[in-house]
C-alpha cells in the first residue's frame, strides 16, 4: 500500500514538472502585414492636385433672371423625358458630346441639330477619359495619364462634331469636370474654353428625382447648371424635368453658353 501510494505520488509529481503550452490558432486572426507593403504604403507619392473649375454668368441690369443649362452626353443612350421637354418649352442648352454618344445615338442628335436655336453641341472629349495629364482614378475612372492621351482625348472629340456637324467647337468639358492645371492650361492653349459650373443639377446622374428637383430649385441668377441627358433609366432625369419646368416657371429664362459668353467668369482655373 506504501508502494503504490509511493509510485503515485511520483507519477503526480512528474506530470506537474510538465511545461504547459499556450494553444495557437491555426492562423493568425490578423496576419502582420509585410515589411515591404508597410513601406509602399509609407512611401506612396500624393495624388495630383485637382481643380473643379466655377463658371458662372454676370447678372446684367433689367434683363430678369437666368441660368444656364448644360447636358452632359457622355455615352450610351439618350433621355428622352429631358429632351422631349426642352424641345416643347423651347428651352435652350448646351449639350456637351462624346464621340461615343455620337456614334450611338444618331437620331436624337438629328432632332438636336432641327433645333440650331434651342441647342449647341460643345466639345466632352472622345471616349469620355478625364483630361487629367497624370495617372490617376477619378470616380474610379482612369484618366488619360499623359499630356499625349490628353490631346487625343480633347481633339478626337472636336474632330468628331466638327464630322457631325460642320462646325468646331469652342468649349471642353472633360468627364469627372476635374483636371490638373497643366492640363488646363494644355486644353487652353488648344483653343478651348474649360466650362465649369456653378450647380450640379443631378450628382452625374445619380440622385433621386425629388433630390435633383432641389438641387435645380437652389439656381439662383447667373449659375449654370450641369445634369446629364444619357442616362433614360435613371430617376434623376424626373428630377432634371419637374427642377427646369419648375424654374421657368418662377421666370427664369434660360441661356445657351454662347449667348452669355462675354458675361462669364470662370473661378478656379
Amino acid at each position: 500500500m506504501a508502494i503504490s501510494t509511493a509510485r503515485g505520488l511520483l507519477a503526480l509529481s512528474l506530470i506537474m514538472a510538465q511545461p504547459v503550452l499556450a494553444e495557437t490558432p491555426e492562423t493568425p486572426t490578423m496576419p502582420a502585414k509585410p515589411l515591404s507593403t508597410m513601406a509602399a504604403k509609407a512611401n506612396k507619392a500624393p495624388g495630383p492636385h485637382l481643380l473643379e473649375p466655377k463658371l458662372v454668368m454676370a447678372r446684367i441690369q433689367g434683363e430678369g433672371l437666368a441660368v444656364a443649362l448644360t447636358f452632359d452626353a457622355c455615352m450610351g443612350a439618350t433621355d428622352a423625358r429631358i429632351l422631349d421637354m426642352l424641345i416643347a418649352n423651347e428651352i435652350p442648352a448646351t449639350i456637351f458630346v462624346t464621340a461615343r454618344w455620337l456614334k450611338r445615338n444618331p437620331e436624337p442628335f438629328s432632332r438636336m441639330l432641327a433645333h440650331p436655336d434651342l441647342f449647341e453641341i460643345e466639345n466632352h472629349g472622345e471616349n469620355h477619359v478625364p483630361a487629367v495629364d497624370r495617372p490617376v482614378k477619378i470616380y474610379g475612372i482612369a484618366a488619360a495619364g499623359s499630356p499625349e492621351a490628353v490631346a487625343r482625348e480633347v481633339e478626337a472629340g472636336a474632330e468628331a462634331i466638327v464630322k457631325a456637324t460642320g462646325k468646331r467647337p469652342t468649349w471642353f468639358r472633360g468627364a469627372t469636370a476635374k483636371y490638373t492645371r497643366t492640363s488646363i492650361q494644355q486644353i487652353q492653349a488648344m483653343g478651348f474654353e474649360i466650362a465649369g459650373y456653378s450647380v450640379n443639377g443631378d450628382g452625374g446622374s445619380l440622385l433621386g428625382a425629388s433630390v435633383t428637383a432641389k438641387h435645380f430649385a437652389s439656381a439662383r441668377d447667373g449659375d449654370v447648371i450641369i445634369a446629364h441627358i444619357n442616362q433614360p433609366s435613371h430617376a434623376a432625369g424626373d428630377g432634371v424635368v419637374k427642377g427646369v419646368l419648375s424654374l421657368k416657371a418662377r421666370g427664369y429664362r434660360f441661356l445657351k453658353l454662347s449667348e452669355r459668353r462675354e458675361t462669364l467668369t470662370a473661378k478656379g482655373l
